[in-house]
């Protein structure tokens, strides 16, 4: 019962208090290096870089054990798309901090869920009715 009780209650809340944690880590250390003229274009590929270094050992040390789904053209463009928006929402963010402070692309960053929320509604992926 403890154990059910972690899993679906404490560690969802960890998770999420580490990450918003980890994201106001990585603004403050974005803003100080492009104050010292670090290039966000040269910021943003080394944390591509890190996270390829951190994320590609976790696919052998733990691996699938379901098939893979067979590697179609159709594929290799959706990676590509989805690779290049989280590099082009990279470069805008971190453009933003540029031009403005850590404090409010933190503020802004927490905001997500309920834009991601309007958009479900507009595209009609979520109904939302009225009394």
């Amino acid at each position: 019962m403890a154990m059910s009780y972690w899993y679906k209650n404490v560690l969802p809340f960890s998770a999420m208090v580490a990450i918003e944690c980890s994201n106001v880590g990585i603004y403050i250390v974005f803003k100080a290096a492009t104050l010292k003229g670090l290039s966000y274009y040269v910021f943003v590929f080394y944390s591509f870089a890190i996270a390829t270094l951190v994320l590609l050992p976790l696919v052998f040390i733990f691996p699938k054990t379901t098939g893979l789904p067979t590697f179609k053209l159709s594929l290799l463009y959706r990676i590509f798309l989805l690779g290049l928006i989280g590099f082009v929402d990279q470069l805008c963010g971190y453009r933003g901090i540029e031009y403005s402070s850590p404090t409010l692309a933190s503020a802004v960053s927490n905001l997500t869920p309920a834009f991601t929320f309007i958009l479900a509604v507009i595209f009609r992926f979520r109904s939302f009715l009225i009394h």
